[in-house]
């Protein structure tokens, strides 16, 4: 199963390197594109359980490592709720 990872810019400028089991992610990201919080944390949930089920379909199990890696985006974007115009920008994917 191809795997990717995807490089992110929080609000506050530090940058994440975030794995996906499966190339699925660049459906809902696009390399220099910068997304609103609320809308990046929901396209992270939604890309990555699609991945977390394909292994899942494919393996027999989820994938733990996505299910997790959507865990870390969703608890570090809490930090960021109450800043008025929080943008996480997606700078590049790398694919494994």
């Amino acid at each position: 199963m191809p795997e990717t990872n995807f490089q992110i810019q929080w609000p506050n400028g530090t940058q994440e390197t975030c794995y996906s089991p499966s190339l699925v992610v660049k459906k809902y990201f696009e390399p220099g594109q910068d997304y609103p919080l609320t809308e990046f944390v929901s396209r992270s949930r939604e890309s990555l359980r699609i991945a977390s089920d394909r292994v899942q379909a494919k393996f027999g199990m989820p994938c733990s490592l996505a299910l997790a890696q959507l865990q870390k985006i969703e608890t570090a974007a809490e930090q960021f709720a109450k800043t008025a115009d929080a943008k996480v920008k997606v700078l590049t994917f790398r694919d494994l």
